[in-house]
């Protein structure tokens, strides 16, 4: 980067947007695959704290997944795209 990307707020907070969205698909990604390969062991742990059937249990971890993923590209990629129109608008005015 530039010194003079650093010294731009918005340039530093689309950073931070695009980090928070990777970061976050990182997270399901380990979600994910713990969620197949290690899905029983957990259930049968889940289900000795918890009554959940298997079915329960699955919709939980999908309805979660879903909800992580919606939420990160509400709350990070969308304000991220945001700002990187803004700056390219301002960059082709200048």
């Amino acid at each position: 980067m530039h010194k003079d990307e650093h010294d731009n707020p918005l340039e530093t907070l689309s950073v931070v947007f695009v980090n928070c969205f990777l970061l976050s698909f990182l997270l399901l990604l380990f979600w994910f695959i713990f969620y197949l390969m290690g899905g029983d062991w957990c259930y049968k742990i889940h289900s000795r704290w918890f009554e959940l059937s298997r079915h329960d249990y699955d919709l939980l971890n999908y309805s979660g997944m879903a909800f992580v993923k919606m939420c990160a590209i509400l709350f990070f990629l969308f304000p991220y795209l945001s700002i990187r129109l803004l700056l390219r608008r301002k960059k082709m005015n200048t």
